[in-house]
């Protein structure tokens, strides 16, 4: 997984049939909902605490829905006690308008 992460110029990259994204989470917001690029981040905000990994476990239902899989789809490669994530989504059935469709 190394290199894909070193090959990265964006937030996300595909990995075959998995999604593999950058997070910059933002934890205690108002609501759930992605936002925009910041780098090679995509901003993530969730309403949930911080504590012993509730806002990650949150993050990873709110994705779900938002991509359309199920929540053991989605594998929280590192940051899961961190602001900056990665996760990577298996066989992603929608994208989200900051994702670009597959070519």
């Amino acid at each position: 997984m190394t290199s894909l992460r070193m090959k990265m110029n964006t937030f996300y990259a595909w990995d075959d049939d998995v999604l593999v994204l950058n997070l910059l989470g933002t934890p205690n917001a108002k609501t759930d909902k992605l936002g925009k690029p910041k780098g090679n981040q995509l901003k993530i905000n969730v309403a949930a605490v911080p504590r012993g990994g509730k806002a990650t476990d949150h993050m990873v239902k709110f994705l779900a829905k938002e991509f359309g899989v199920k929540g053991n789809d989605i594998e929280v490669v590192f940051g899961r006690m961190n602001v900056n994530k990665q996760v990577r989504i298996k066989n992603p059935q929608s994208l989200p308008s900051v994702i670009p469709a597959r070519t």
